[in-house]
């Protein structure tokens, strides 16, 4: 994994564990409950808040950044599938291209199976 992502996943852990632990340190109102409701609604905002932060919007970051990507698609370009199958973009269609791989046979897949655009 990306030490990122170890980074993130060890905040997270930590937030909660802070949480449950001063979770159980309020005192709970026995008339009304009032204040016990309020904590609870801040503790779902914060999971809610970490949880677009850390997971959400990265997500959408990389599919943003892979639409980019298959947009900029022009024949010449050298690609990798998802299916980890190397070769040069030879035709580019709306939805499809045709890539000519190393044994010199052509290919056509969906535009979206390109994982990635090697450089030259």
């Amino acid at each position: 994994m990306k030490r990122s992502k170890i980074l993130g996943l060890v905040l997270i852990v930590a937030v909660l564990a802070t949480m449950a632990l001063l979770g159980g340190c309020i005192p709970t109102d026995t008339e009304g409950g009032g204040t016990s409701t309020i904590y609870m609604i801040v503790f779902l905002v914060l999971i809610f808040a970490m949880f677009y932060f850390l997971m959400i919007r990265p997500q959408r970051k990389r599919q943003k950044e892979h639409q980019h990507m298959m947009e900029e698609l022009r024949k010449g370009d050298k690609v990798i599938t998802a299916g980890g199958i190397y070769g040069v973009v030879e035709n580019v269609s709306e939805d499809s291209i045709v890539i000519k791989v190393e044994s010199g046979s052509t290919l056509r897949l969906a535009k979206s199976s390109v994982a990635i655009k090697r450089e030259m």
